[in-house]
């Protein structure tokens, strides 16, 4: 019997999403390429930077013009934000600008490599929860703080591959693979994603799902690779639910070699 059920689906915060790609809506070249890249990622969710976005001047163009929070979840993000305080105050904003509540939080340590600050991640989740808000939070790939993420209540743990739109890729598979054993609520790998590959190794070492915005935006045809990162995910999905070989020091073939004429 098949491993991979009819409805393998993620859960986060008591809702569901048929699909385990997340992608933003920032650095495409216009609101309508973003619309097309959603379509062809399949996606479900999408990340809104609050204060970057244009949602309300009705005088510009406007992203829920193009992407409408009735079609997807929107979950607004705390990009650029380098303190606990800027980070609460930008999504207290969005919740009463939207009325989201499902959110996720980053607070950077510096403008250079764009790394998470631990320590005001951790305090800025803490408060966050405490107003009611469901945080998934992005952090650095760290099993330690990744669980007291976990233990402060946050909804998705979301550690990063790479730097934040370097593309480089799962920089510390070991580590991702330490806090998708440990963890018990959603673990989505966030930034450094910068090709198909990426996004199936994160879900073969047993990931939830897999965040990314550079990948496909600044990618020479952002349709197509969003096409190829949606089928990246449920390949990578597909074969971490399959079980792989196990890695031998020789060859194997694939035929007996008894009872050869």
């Amino acid at each position: 019997m098949s491993t991979e059920t009819k409805s393998d689906e993620l859960v986060i915060a008591g809702r569901t999403f048929s699909s385990r790609l997340v992608i933003g809506t920032g650095k495409y070249k216009t609101y309508e390429q973003n619309a097309e890249a959603c379509v062809a990622a399949g996606v479900d969710m999408v990340t809104v930077a609050v204060r970057r976005v244009n949602l309300t001047d009705k005088s510009q163009p406007r992203l829920t013009d193009f992407v409408s929070p009735k079609d997807y979840t929107f979950l607004p993000n705390t990009a650029g934000c380098f303190t606990a305080e800027d980070a609460i105050r930008t999504l207290r904003l969005a919740r009463e600008a939207g009325g989201w509540d499902l959110v996720k939080l980053e607070v950077l340590s510096d403008q250079k490599t764009l790394y998470p600050d631990m320590s005001e991640t951790l305090r800025a989740a803490e408060l966050l929860i405490k107003e009611g808000f469901q945080v998934m939070v992005y952090c650095s790939d760290d099993p330690v703080y990744a669980k007291r993420l976990e233990d402060a209540g946050c909804c998705a743990i979301m550690p990063l591959g790479s730097l934040i739109g370097s593309g480089l890729g799962i920089m510390n598979p070991v580590n991702i693979r330490l806090i998708v054993e440990q963890t018990r609520v959603p673990v989505i790998v966030d930034a450094g994603v910068g090709t198909a590959s990426d996004a199936a190794v994160a879900m073969e070492l047993g990931c939830d799902g897999v965040l990314m915005n550079t990948a496909i935006a600044e990618a020479k045809d952002p349709i197509l690779m969003a096409s190829a990162m949606k089928h990246a995910v449920i390949a990578g999905r597909q074969s971490y639910l399959a079980g792989r070989m196990p890695k031998k020091r020789y060859a194997d073939p694939s035929s007996p070699l008894a009872g050869l004429i």
